[in-house]
């Protein structure tokens, strides 16, 4: 589960500022609670000089040390009793001016020896998705929000079955490799069909569920990606040629890539290279592709190389939509 570089980043940064906000209230809530209850500051130094005690008395020589910790332990426990009533007294918890971190599992460090903690893997989860937003509408696309009654229940001519049942097909479909991700019979699918018919937004559930489930996702349209593998050729060195260098290896890299929108591109030799690449990177390194297409397969045999084809064909798992334009059907209905 490796995320992209900035969405770390911009997840770290959240918990630092998170923890610096954090100290900032309790430091407030005590400066405050000073101030009502004076006893408190010097109880609170007192306590502190407890603290220091009770190492000296475990290092003193000369003298019984354990008979010494205790008596320094059993003072602080009387000094933090004293202290629990007077914050009881303010309508206060006895924790409440502690400086605890908001995950005991990593002290707020975000990592538990090499092992990213689970605070900072919610956070990427959350920055993620706001990523994946700027592309596609996450606010309301869902598994739970699909609308299944848009489509047909008439059989569809050369078809054999409805758009309703075909869609009935690819709804499970999705939602189980979404929810199972990693552990699902199919690797990579191909969503294939006219616009209009939810590829996009079925796309969009699959990119919220499987970025809940803490793995990296990346989403964008294949005119958008053959363009970063342009300038990572072309430009090299230049400030767009880098950053084209970063985007090609998160598309490379991720658990999930979406290539959306495939065929829309301008197909040039450059282009059949740059998919080829692509889907063959992933292929090798075992990582999941969802492609979603207005062409057919036969389509794509007869638009890209045999290699890419030969590669969509017999990896790809393809989910044929067909019936009429829902976008259409939802403006008649309003």
């Amino acid at each position: 589960m490796a995320y992209d570089a900035n969405v770390q980043r911009r997840a770290a940064e959240r918990l630092e500022r998170e923890r610096r906000e954090r100290r900032e209230r309790t430091e407030r809530l005590r400066l405050e609670a000073y101030e009502r209850e004076p006893r408190l500051e010097r109880l609170d130094r007192r306590i502190q000089g407890t603290m220091a005690g009770l190492v000296a008395a475990a290092l003193r020589q000369g003298s019984d040390p354990v008979k010494a910790v205790r008596s320094v332990r059993e003072e602080n426990q009387e000094l933090q009793r004293e202290r629990a009533v007077l914050l009881g007294g303010l309508g206060l918890p006895e924790d409440a001016l502690d400086d605890r971190p908001a995950c005991p599992l990593c002290g707020d460090t975000g990592w538990q020896g090499a092992k990213m903690c689970r605070c900072l893997r919610d956070l990427c989860t959350q920055e993620q998705i706001k990523e994946l937003s700027k592309l596609l509408d996450l606010g309301g696309q869902s598994f739970d929000t699909f609308r299944i009654d848009y489509y047909s229940q008439t059989p569809y001519p050369g078809w054999g079955t409805s758009p309703r049942g075909n869609m009935e097909l690819i709804y499970d479909v999705c939602l189980n490799y979404a929810a199972k991700f990693g552990r699902f019979g199919m690797k990579n699918l191909f969503l294939s069909g006219p616009p209009g018919l939810g590829k996009t937004f079925l796309s969009a559930c699959i990119a919220r569920t499987v970025s809940e489930g803490g793995f990296s996702v990346v989403y964008d349209t294949a005119g958008t990606v053959f363009a970063q593998f342009e300038a990572r050729k072309f430009l090299r060195d230049s400030p767009d040629g880098l950053d084209a260098r970063d985007e090609t290896r998160r598309y490379l890299h991720c658990d999930l890539l979406i290539l959306d929108d495939l065929g829309s591109e301008l197909t040039t030799q450059f282009t059949q290279s740059a998919l080829y690449d692509l889907i063959n990177t992933r292929l090798v390194a075992g990582r999941h592709t969802v492609i979603s297409s207005n062409l057919s397969m036969e389509d794509v045999a007869r638009r890209y190389a045999p290699q890419i084809a030969s590669r969509l064909d017999g990896e790809y798992h393809v989910l044929p939509f067909f019936g009429d334009d829902i976008r259409l059907l939802k403006k008649n209905r309003l």
